[in-house]
């Protein structure tokens, strides 16, 4: 059916007043048409067609039809949650495209069928691809409001959950930084009163989760019925006017009823008596909603004429969803990790220059700075990284919020996945951002952000390449130091089982500036990894040229060789070519590869290099069990196999945390001797 002007008029037309006959009978096409699609999504499961996962969302109807009401697609911004199918519809998305997410088809505008049934959206209206990390989007949401602030956007960030995600540490993180920052976002909490089967007495001691946060500033807290649409527009407006004064972030209470199971794998018989299922039955929004139609102006004609339409909009969409295309297997490595900037100048990262030598930690510092210059679209943030003239625990960042100012180099809470988070909904706004982290101030304080790293490592293959995070994030690595726990710890043997990031590690200065650029200036996830022992470190200093830039996947011959190859990288690079270097006395000819980059990894010349000389040795200062040594020394071993001429070795720490006392550092991590006595080992077979 053609829409009237009225329909069309906006959801706030005549809310102070009530809406007229014609906005009712618009708002009611929408949620008749949500409850028709809500209401047929388990019969394509038992049809064994899709959607296997689905939550219903009768009972949420009032809030969910006034947010997408409220949402301005394509100026503001929806972060929606998996039981938002009302929502997104209200919000832009058609019958049609909600069915094909339902049943995973490669034309579902969220994900091509990449991610789970029931997480709608559509990037390009700014309907946000949301994971099933439930709550975390909260930190996205906060992220992109930052952005919107920032440049001034006249733009609205809503962030949707159900009460029960709220617990989770990194709404909280979220909330005070909105809060912190008056930030222009309005959160909406759903409260249904379970957590799938765990009631909300088993979550909060408050009977409404929004009154955890009652003593956060610059902060409005709503309360509604959100089983009404017209209270829950009263909220929503309210909400947005105070969130776009610049005052602060809101936060919804909408009680809503669960009227279904969880999702459709979920029996709630078991955990609800027939006496409160009825209850919640009783409490439907949509026929409340119909009644108060009819008593408004709104004929029975009128509106079965609606529902006769819906149902056949619903049939139409449905036939041809079912018969569109399904996702190409062949397709499952797009959109992965994004194509990465490459210098002109430098293809193999490499350079032959000499002169005025410089430190790692100076190599650093001074290519942020020419980065920032470069693009005044790159910010920088992280913990105690600008405070007056102190830039970070090791000075990277010293005098970069002088020159730069403090909306691009800034402080952020000490808070990890906050950190991370953000960072994740910030770069959304324009694809030119670039954001660097200093994700911690040590790597071994990162596993916190570790969720939100996982979030934005599958954020474009899980949104067919929508949304692509141009995030660098900075990690101190490594011991040497004295450090002890969370001080010395190396970490990339987890960070590179993870798809879709790329993780690479200096043993030079012009590497880390090469490196460092090449990240920057790439879309997509970086993890930049500093060896903390090389900042200032004799022999790592090295000349760099000007603009050099190191591709990813370039590994780099410091040693030529005929009789081993050494493959390592961060400080046991050098450690490999003084061992080299004492060997070479014996008669013993080594070749030192530095790997530089361990994703994308450069087999082509590792392979090379032990097909000449026929043995080969990892080194690198990680634990030898589960270290990445043991990936490279896999695939040399498998690709390499007939020009072996003995097993592949490795050196690396003991399988023990690293010791505060020097004594037991040394203990535990490699040395120059510890490799020497591998090289010799491998040499003997």
């Amino acid at each position: 059916m053609i829409e009237t002007k009225a329909e069309k008029a906006g959801p706030r037309a005549q809310v102070a007043e009530g809406p007229d006959a014609a906005t009712l009978k618009g708002w009611y096409r929408t949620m008749h048409m949500g409850r028709v699609l809500d209401d047929k999504a388990p019969n394509y499961l038992k049809q064994a067609i899709g959607w296997s996962y689905h939550a219903p969302c009768a009972g949420h109807d009032g809030i969910q039809l006034a947010l997408g009401l409220t949402f301005r697609a394509g100026q503001d911004y929806l972060f929606p949650y998996y039981r938002d199918l009302l929502t997104c519809l209200a919000g832009g998305l058609t019958p049609l495209e909600i069915i094909l997410n339902g049943i995973s088809k490669a034309a579902d505008p969220s994900s091509g069928g990449r991610h789970m049934s029931n997480h709608f959206g559509k990037p390009e209206i700014h309907i946000q691809n949301v994971s099933s990390c439930t709550g975390n989007h909260t930190q996205h949401a906060v992220g992109l409001a930052r952005a919107v602030k920032t440049y001034g956007r006249d733009a609205v960030v809503f962030s949707s959950q159900g009460e029960s995600s709220v617990s989770e540490g990194y709404v909280y993180e979220a909330i005070n930084g909105a809060s912190l920052e008056k930030l222009p976002v309005v959160f909406v909490f759903q409260d249904n009163g379970y957590g799938i089967s765990v009631p909300k007495s088993d979550q909060t001691a408050n009977e409404h989760v929004c009154d955890n946060f009652s003593g956060f500033p610059n902060l409005l807290i709503l309360k509604c019925d959100g089983k009404d649409p017209l209270d829950s527009m009263r909220a929503l407006g309210e909400a947005v006017a105070f969130a776009k004064s610049g005052k602060g972030a809101a936060i919804i209470q909408a009680d809503c009823v669960r009227i279904g199971s969880h999702s459709n794998s979920d029996k709630h018989e078991l955990y609800r008596s027939p006496e409160e299922l009825a209850a919640a039955r009783a409490q439907d929004p949509l026929p409340r909603f119909r009644r108060h139609c009819l008593e408004h102006g709104v004929t029975e004609a009128e509106l079965a004429e609606i529902e006769k339409a819906n149902l056949e909009t619903y049939n139409a969409a449905s036939d041809q969803a079912i018969t569109s295309p399904d996702p190409d297997p062949a397709a499952i490595f797009e959109h992965l990790v994004p194509e990465p900037w490459v210098t002109p100048l430098f293809p193999a990262g490499t350079h032959n220059e000499d002169g005025p030598k410089e430190t790692m930690l100076h190599a650093i510092n001074q290519t942020l700075k020419e980065e920032f210059r470069a693009n005044p679209d790159t910010y920088i943030w992280g913990q105690d990284v600008a405070n007056k003239e102190k830039g970070g625990i090791f000075n990277i960042t010293k005098g970069m919020q002088q020159e730069f100012g403090r909306t691009r180099v800034f402080n952020g809470p000490i808070a990890e996945d906050f950190i991370t988070g953000t960072a994740n909904g910030f770069s959304r706004l324009d694809d030119k951002i670039r954001v660097v982290v200093e994700g911690a101030e040590f790597a071994d304080y990162f596993w916190p952000a570790t969720e939100q790293l996982i979030e934005i490592s599958h954020e474009s293959w899980r949104s067919m390449g929508k949304q692509v995070p141009n995030i660098t994030i900075r990690l101190a690595s490594g011991g040497y130091i004295g450090g002890g726990l969370y001080h010395s710890q190396n970490i990339e043997g987890f960070l590179t089982t993870i798809p879709g990031i790329r993780v690479v590690v200096p043993a030079f200065a012009d590497d880390a500036a090469g490196l460092l650029r090449t990240c920057i200036r790439s879309r997509g996830v970086s993890l930049f990894l500093e060896p903390k022992f090389l900042y200032n470190a004799a022999q790592s200093k090295a000349h760099i040229p000007a603009d050099f830039a190191v591709p990813f996947g370039k590994a780099r011959v410091r040693r030529e060789g005929t009789d081993l190859t050494v493959l390592a990288y961060g400080t046991p690079v050098h450690f490999a070519l003084e061992a080299a270097h004492k060997l070479e006395a014996e008669g013993r000819s080594v070749e030192v590869v530095d790997l530089r980059s361990l994703n994308p990894l450069d087999t082509e010349t590792i392979f090379a290099s032990v097909k000449k000389t026929h043995r080969a040795i990892v080194v690198h200062e990680d634990k030898v069990f589960g270290g990445f040594g043991g990936e490279v020394a896999a695939q040399v071993s498998e690709q390499c196999f007939p020009w072996l001429d003995a097993p592949v070795g490795r050196v690396g720490s003991t399988f023990t945390p690293v010791g505060f006392n020097r004594i037991l550092e040394r203990a535990v991590l490699p040395n120059t001797e510890k490799v020497l006595a591998g090289m010799r080992k491998v040499l003997e077979f």
